[in-house]
């Protein structure tokens, strides 16, 4: 005989299983970060690091789901071409993409650009020379990052991207515009909404911007710019 007890834990554990299968059938999910909330510490906190994905990524993650549901056919798509096709979406469902669109693909790629300091690199190979000539080295590119991320008025992104002449390009985005709205593609973003800094840094973006710089994964971004063909570009 089943007992009170063993009744909610069947019951539990099919409810979470329903939950399960229910989240595997969505075409976007969470990614997990590549590290622990509080492994990219003193620069930013754990805290931030799991409000940040697990709540503010999260809901960019449901609500892009929710903007496709019902329709197959862009429910196969990869974020990125959901965005790289924007202006053909239904109108109905294209600012949603934009926002939540951009919003998910902005932080999986926001996670594997930063690291541990101990593990975050320098930057390599055609990327460390791409640096040289478009801005004048690593330091000189970080002082133009921080700087552009600190000018951005309200709620956004800096962006390290590629152009559609291969070339380097660093600019600012507003909300959650990602590089592949201009037809860019991006290489390195620094969130700069309030939400990816003010529980430890208040109303002091420069000091967080001069912390987030200490935590960039460069071997991710120097791997990622070579998959893009920037060694064969000599950009």
């Amino acid at each position: 005989m089943m007992t009170r007890r063993s009744l909610l834990e069947v019951a539990t554990l099919g409810t979470t299983l329903a939950a399960a299968a229910s989240a595997a059938d969505l075409p976007f999910a969470l990614p997990k970060l590549p590290y622990a909330y509080d492994a990219l510490e003193p620069y930013i906190d754990g805290q931030t690091m799991q409000i940040h994905h697990d709540k503010h990524h999260q809901a960019y993650v449901d609500n892009l789901n929710k903007a496709v549901a019902g329709d197959p056919a862009l429910s196969r798509l990869s974020v990125e071409e959901l965005l790289q096709r924007l202006d053909s979406l239904p109108p109905a469902i294209r600012t949603a993409v934009r926002n939540h669109g951009g919003g998910h693909a902005n932080h999986s790629l926001f996670w594997q650009t930063l690291a541990p300091a101990a593990k975050s690199g320098k930057p390599a190979g055609a990327l460390a020379t791409a640096l040289d000539r478009a801005f004048g080295g690593q330091d000189k590119f970080e002082e133009q990052l921080r700087s552009a991320a600190l000018g951005v008025f309200g709620s956004g992104w800096a962006w390290l991207s590629v152009d559609t002449g291969n070339k380097l390009i660093l600019d600012t985005a507003p909300n959650q515009d990602n590089p592949l709205l201009a037809k860019r593609r991006p290489l390195l973003g620094i969130d700069v909404w309030e939400h990816a800094y003010y529980l430890k840094y208040q109303n002091r973006r420069a000091d967080y911007l001069a912390a987030i710089v200490r935590v960039i994964n460069w071997d991710f971004v120097s791997q990622r710019y070579e998959e893009m063909g920037g060694a064969r570009r000599g950009n």
